[in-house]
């Protein structure tokens, strides 16, 4: 009895075994950093009143401003005061030390401000938390490390309407 049709099962066979062996060579080391972040989030997003977008951004409402206050666009100014810190409690930034509030557009920050901000309303205070991707990731600022979750104390004191085309607040909001 002959079994040629047994040769290319085999071969398909000790092909699989192979690949199998290599996939710890081949997947690069996860960096201790990423991995500390994604457990912190992971572990916060399960305290109590923490809410999560669809991007991964966690944040705490500490107070809210006016029932049916507006949210500003991606192209309008803002004012806000903040505190960021990393997840040790080390300050990087606080405009509440210096005394003056940040004013700028939300095309200006990182795109976890860009995203947050654009869903607060004007009085709100949040307690927010941005994974890597959408703070600084792999890059350094500062005081804050690659891959670092960023953690920021902000409030919405103002906003005023730029003219212009902001672009659809769909493509912010993830």
């Amino acid at each position: 009895m002959r079994y040629a049709w047994a040769r290319p099962l085999a071969v398909i066979g000790m092909l699989a075994a192979l690949s199998a062996c290599n996939r710890g060579e081949d997947t690069p080391p996860v960096d201790p950093a990423i991995a500390e972040a994604k457990a912190f989030m992971a572990d916060n997003a399960r305290a109590e009143g923490i809410q999560t977008t669809p991007s991964g951004i966690q944040y705490k409402v500490l107070k809210s401003g006016p029932t049916g206050g507006e949210s500003p666009d991606s192209n309008d100014l803002v004012s806000v005061h903040y505190e960021g810190t990393l997840t040790d409690g080390t300050v990087f930034d606080s405009s509440y030390q210096r005394g003056i509030p940040a004013v700028f557009t939300l095309n200006e920050v990182v795109p976890g401000w860009t995203e947050i901000v654009q869903r607060m309303k004007v009085g709100d205070e949040w307690l927010v938390y941005i994974p890597p991707e959408l703070g600084y990731g792999d890059r350094s600022s500062g005081q804050i490390p690659p891959n670092s979750v960023l953690v920021f104390r902000m409030e919405l004191l103002a906003m005023d309407r730029v003219p212009g085309v902001a672009p659809p607040r769909s493509a912010a909001m993830g």
